[in-house]
């Protein structure tokens, strides 16, 4: 999970499913306005078919979120990676590869999801935070005060 990724649920379905996976990796999705700043997954029927990292024309407006799970085969896959135009060495590309091989699935994740890369981000992250709470459980609790004992008053 990338660190600037705030949820306003818990990934635990998507945690489960990815158990009851043999193999592969799995992604999280959200349907954004701004997928320019993402990488974008482009969809057909029920299958992933392509990811771009920060495309200038988005195929779709369906975001990689920054929550990922990956087999053990995951270290093999970033041994391969090389620079990207941008010089970073891409999550993309260890997605792609998963793509490739066909075990790549996917869930789109329930609730509001925002990242805290720009100003503009952290501000809707910090009022989406102050309204709902984040991380909820099924009994739409926040996790920090499950642990703590104490209901947050809003």
């Amino acid at each position: 999970m990338l660190g600037d990724n705030i949820i306003e649920n818990n990934v635990r379905h998507a945690v489960e499913s990815f158990k009851r996976q043999s193999q592969g990796a799995k992604i999280l999705l959200k349907e954004v306005q701004d997928a320019d700043r993402f990488g974008v997954a482009e969809i057909r029927g029920n299958r992933v078919v392509g990811i771009e990292e920060k495309p200038r024309n988005p195929r779709s407006n369906h975001a990689v979120i920054g929550i990922y799970f990956y087999d053990a085969t995951v270290f093999q896959k970033i041994r391969r990676l090389k620079p990207s135009g941008r010089g970073e060495l891409e999550i993309t590309d260890v997605n792609n590869f998963y793509l490739e091989e066909g075990n790549l699935s996917y869930e789109i994740l329930d609730g509001w999801w925002t990242d805290a890369g720009t100003f503009e981000s952290l501000l809707r992250a910090n009022n989406l935070v102050a309204s709902s709470g984040a991380n909820k459980g099924s009994e739409g609790e926040c996790a920090a005060d499950r642990e703590l004992g104490r209901e947050v008053a809003r």
